[in-house]
Parts: C-alpha cells; structure tokens; sequence
C-alpha cells in the first residue's frame, strides 16, 4: 500500500526541487546529534513552523524507526488509527512502515486499530516527513493518529509504545507532532504555551493534560505529546529540553492571531 501525499503544494511545495531547497534552509549541518527517547515537532506549513521542526530534527541522532503520534484534524477513521504496512510518499521520496513495530503496538493495546482511512488526508504526520527524509531515505516510520481527549488513552498508549520499545534490539524514536497555541495574540501564546512547555520539560504528562486543560490551551498535539511523555516516563527519561519556539507573527507579521511552534527533545 502507497499513501500518496495529501498536502504537497499547499503545507509545502510539491516540486523536490523546491522542497529539497526549503528543508535545506531550515536544518543545521553544524547541529550536534543527540540521542533522544521522543521529539516534539510542529506540523504547519513549512514556511511558519519549518524552523522549529527543522532545528529540532538537526539535533538528534537518527534511530532506527520512527513511531509518528499526531492528532486528528480529519475526524476520519477510528480514534487511534494505525498504519502497519505499506510506505508514505512525499515529493523527495518514500519512508517505509516498520510493521514489525505497528504490529507489536496493535498487539500490546487494544485501543490502537489499524486503519489507514485516517491518515488518507491528516497533515500533522506528513509534514514531519520532509524533514526526516532529507537526513535518512532508510529509516522506518510507524503512524499512529489521536483523537481521543482521554488522559487513560494517553496512559495505554505510552505504555504500549515503551514495552515495545524495550522490546525492540533497534533504536525507536517518537515523534509527538503537535502545534501549539492557535489564534491567539502572540504574547497569550508565549504565556500559555510557556505554561504547557514547562509541564513537558518536567517529564510531567499528567501536568500536561491539566494545564492545557484548565489553561485552555489550543494545543491540538497535547494528547499525542501526553502519550509521548507516559512513554518517555516508562523507558526512563531524565530530560526535557527546549530547542526552539517561535509565532507564526515571526514570518507573517500578524502578532494579533497567531499560532505557537515548539520543538523539543525528551531524553
């Protein structure tokens, strides 16, 4: 099975040429590698959140696979859809699933189906792929949609992602993708998203889930990152860091509605 790219030409450009270009505007080849348990990354289009997404992939030391856990804008499909075979192509080439990881989630929690119809459209895992292409054509992807608001689900599926992890002789990376603050005057947004950031830099994803709740944080990827953080807590994490957070009123001057990126790295 091939999932063609659903948002070439509109979240980033659909010539290789042309996104080969953009990527490399917004990598560091000087960046030093780090090993990491999970990454945050945004997934807007390229030209408003390509600098953070692209700071934080320049940093960390390429795994084996990458288990993508995004949300689902869609509303498509099953409330935690998976996809365990098959490759996803993007203009600058093709990333194979790991099935053998897929099929391991799948078996370890229930809750988590197999389904491609909620990826056929949904961005937030695709956008991360030009990046993770442009530094490796060989690693493996395993995609995985939320759009479930349980702190349960979050529970069950961190912990599936961990015991496979462990179980797994390769290294596994997650990948959280998930924007921030939505529509909201830039400084409400540094000042929300600072209050969620902190949560995630404590290695806390039940504190996650309040804040953003309580707060009212428009952060679309507070349950994927939620889970992320249940599974980093599980394979032994130490450290959260900041790598980079910016507005979308950086690039297109509007500070009045903007929308929050943050990419950190969970080690």
């Amino acid at each position: 099975m091939k999932r063609q790219p659903a948002v070439a030409g509109q979240f980033y450009p659909s010539s290789p040429a042309k996104l080969s270009e953009q990527v490399s505007n917004y990598v560091r080849t000087d960046a030093e590698k780090e090993s990491a348990i999970g990454i945050v990354s945004p997934h807007a289009g390229l030209v408003y959140s390509g600098r953070v997404a692209g700071a934080v992939f320049s940093r960390i030391r390429f795994p084996h696979t990458f288990i993508l856990i995004g949300p689902n804008h869609t509303g498509l499909g099953s409330p935690v859809s998976i996809m365990s075979e098959g490759v996803w192509e993007i203009p600058t080439g093709e990333l194979a699933i790991d099935g053998w990881v897929a099929d391991s989630i799948k078996d370890c929690c229930s809750i988590v189906t197999e389904d491609s119809y909620a990826h056929a459209m949904e961005h937030s895992l695709e956008v991360q792929l030009p990046f993770i292409a442009h530094f490796s054509s060989d690693v493996k992807i395993v995609p995985i949609t939320m759009m479930t608001d349980s702190l349960e689900a979050c529970r069950l599926i961190g912990g599936a992602m961990a015991d496979v992890i462990k179980n797994t002789d390769y290294p596994v990376t997650i990948v959280a993708s998930s924007d921030m603050s939505h529509y909201v005057s830039d400084s409400v947004a540094r000042e929300k998203d600072g209050k969620a950031i902190e949560r995630i830099e404590a290695l806390d994803p039940e504190g996650l889930f309040v804040t953003v709740k309580n707060e009212r944080i428009s952060m679309c990827g507070a349950m994927p990152v939620t889970a992320m953080l249940f599974a980093a807590e599980k394979l032994g994490a130490r450290e959260a860091r900041l790598v980079k957070y910016m507005t979308s009123g950086e690039v297109s001057g509007d500070y009045d509605y903007v929308v929050g990126y943050a990419g950190m790295i969970v080690k």
